[in-house]
C-alpha cells in the first residue's frame, strides 16, 4: 500500500517536482565591453609615447615613394655642389631637367637615382629631387651606401 501523490502536485504541474531550465538565447556583452574599455585606455596612454619628439625643420619638395628600377639614370651632386647626369657635368638645375627629358624621351616612368655627397646640406639634395619631380618624373630615389661590417679582430699574438 503505497501512498499516491495528488495530481498536479509538484512545482511545474507535471508531478516530477523539478523545473526544466531553458537555455538563454541572449549574449552577455558586459565582459566584452569591459575588456574593450581597458584596451582603449591602454592605447590612449601608449599612443603618445610612440611618436618621435625631435623637432626638425624639413625642406619642402614634391616627391613620392617609388618602386625598384631596371636601368636608372644617375644624377650626382658632389661635395662642391657640382651637378652631374651620369658623367656629364651641368651648369644648373634647368639644364639638368632639359637633359633628363631629352635622354628619357619625356618618359615620366624613367627611373632616376640621386646621389649626393654626405657633406652636402639636406636642402640641396631636396632641391635637385624637387626639380626632377616637378619636370614630371615620378620614379626618383636617393642612393646611400650600406654600412660596412667591422673587420674581425685578430687574436692577440705573443711578442
Amino acid at each position: 500500500m503505497g501512498a499516491t501523490l495528488p495530481s498536479g502536485g509538484g512545482a511545474n504541474g507535471n508531478g516530477t517536482g523539478r523545473r526544466r531550465h531553458r537555455p538563454m538565447a541572449e549574449i552577455n556583452v558586459t565582459p566584452f565591453v569591459d575588456v574593450m574599455l581597458v584596451l582603449l585606455i591602454v592605447f590612449m596612454i601608449a599612443a603618445p609615447l610612440l611618436t618621435v619628439g625631435v623637432p626638425v625643420d624639413l625642406p619642402r619638395a614634391e616627391v613620392s615613394p617609388l618602386p625598384d628600377p631596371d636601368e636608372p639614370l644617375v644624377v650626382t651632386v658632389d661635395a662642391n655642389g657640382r651637378l652631374f647626369v651620369q658623367e656629364s657635368e651641368l651648369d644648373d638645375l634647368a639644364s639638368m631637367v632639359g637633359l633628363l627629358i631629352a635622354v628619357t624621351d619625356a618618359n615620366p616612368e624613367a627611373r632616376i637615382f640621386v646621389r649626393g655627397d654626405r657633406e652636402l646640406q639636406y636642402g640641396t639634395i631636396m632641391q635637385v629631387m624637387g626639380a626632377i619631380n616637378s619636370a614630371g618624373f615620378s620614379r626618383v630615389a636617393l642612393v646611400a651606401e650600406l654600412p660596412q661590417e667591422a673587420p674581425a679582430a685578430a687574436p692577440d699574438e705573443p711578442e
